[in-house]
């Protein structure tokens, strides 16, 4: 099945370099695919994840000059073996480096996402196998630009989580009524520079405090602030040199001249819909890392589907998710 659908993929957009035009080969070819994350990892000068030596030279048979089946290296520094592999998100992994690849890009090119289920289903491994790929993949899409955000930002919170049930078959008034208690939806808060990168994280609590420790840590203080009329934004607005303007949802204004968030709010229109409509459900454990795969994909909005999946594969370098953290 996957040999078929690699037939249609295809990067998008200017990009034409070898490597991108990789991709489909190294979703299909185990050999194309150490070789391509090897080129996208290492480039033109390979070196040792250990020790950082670059004199380094592939391992091969000496009759066939083929290389083998695990596809290693040597250090001529630390005199070690090591594969493309060591000190990425794939260290240890059993799954071929072919699925690696088909991962990445499918993650990469989606818009709202892929479900480990569909992985499941277009790869033959188990769930959890599938899952556990997938999560590592939204590790690696972890993190990214750490720069001040400037200019004009809009920031705007968001909950998400279920809708009350019906008790007694009685209909459903609110949340309140239905006994909802307050914090049982899971809340995102986000701030997103005009046409640039954004920073969104998901909030265990959402006070003026958390509210302020927030901004202050991701928004420059010469920045002008947009949000709508709650009272969380309040006191950290004041701190901004570039000053702070509201619009009022509950009045039904969503725009005033340039003072609007529709940015912050086309961000949790994709997020939303990349939770209820691709996965349908996720854990508040793990809402982070959807959170970190919807961010990274808006700030690599302006790259083709090959280049965002280079990016996504060059992320992983030094970051390891285990199943359960290792004892200190």
């Amino acid at each position: 099945m996957i040999a078929r659908m690699n037939k249609e993929i295809r990067p998008v957009g200017g990009d034409k370099s070898d490597l991108v035009g990789s991709i489909p080969e190294a979703c299909s070819n185990e050999a194309k695919a150490v070789e391509f994350m090897e080129a996208a990892r290492w480039g033109d000068t390979p070196a040792c994840p250990r020790c950082g030596d670059v004199a380094v030279y592939q391992m091969k048979d000496r009759k066939t000059g083929q290389r083998g089946k695990r596809w290693l290296w040597m250090c001529r520094g630390c005199r070690r073996q090591f594969t493309v592999r060591v000190g990425t998100i794939m260290e240890d992994s059993p799954i071929p480096v072919r699925f690696w690849c088909f991962a990445f890009w499918a993650a990469s090119a989606s818009k709202k996402g892929i479900s480990a289920l569909q992985v499941k289903r277009m790869t033959g491994f188990s769930y959890k196998s599938a899952l556990f790929m997938m999560h590592r993949i939204r590790w690696a899409m972890a993190g990214g630009p750490t720069e001040p955000l400037t200019g004009t930002v809009e920031a705007d919170e968001t909950y998400i989580g279920g809708k009350p049930r019906k008790a007694n078959n009685e209909p459903v008034r609110g949340a309140r009524k239905q006994g909802m208690k307050p914090g049982s939806k899971a809340a995102v808060l986000v701030a997103v520079q005009r046409g640039g990168p954004i920073r969104a994280r998901h909030m265990p609590m959402v006070t003026g405090s958390t509210v302020r420790a927030f901004l202050e840590q991701n928004i420059a203080t010469t920045a002008r602030l947009m949000t709508d009329e709650s009272k969380l934004y309040v006191k950290p607005g004041a701190t901004f040199a570039g000053g702070h303007e509201t619009v009022e949802h509950s009045a039904n204004e969503y725009c005033r001249g340039d003072a609007h968030i529709n940015s912050a709010e086309g961000f949790f229109s994709l997020l939303k819909r990349q939770i209820y409509g691709t996965h349908h459900a996720v854990s508040r454990e793990h809402l982070h890392r959807y959170v970190s795969e919807a961010g990274f994909k808006w700030n690599t909005r302006k790259l083709d589907d090959g280049a965002r999946t280079l990016a996504a594969i060059k992320g992983g370098d030094g970051k390891r998710l285990h199943y359960k953290q290792p004892a200190a």
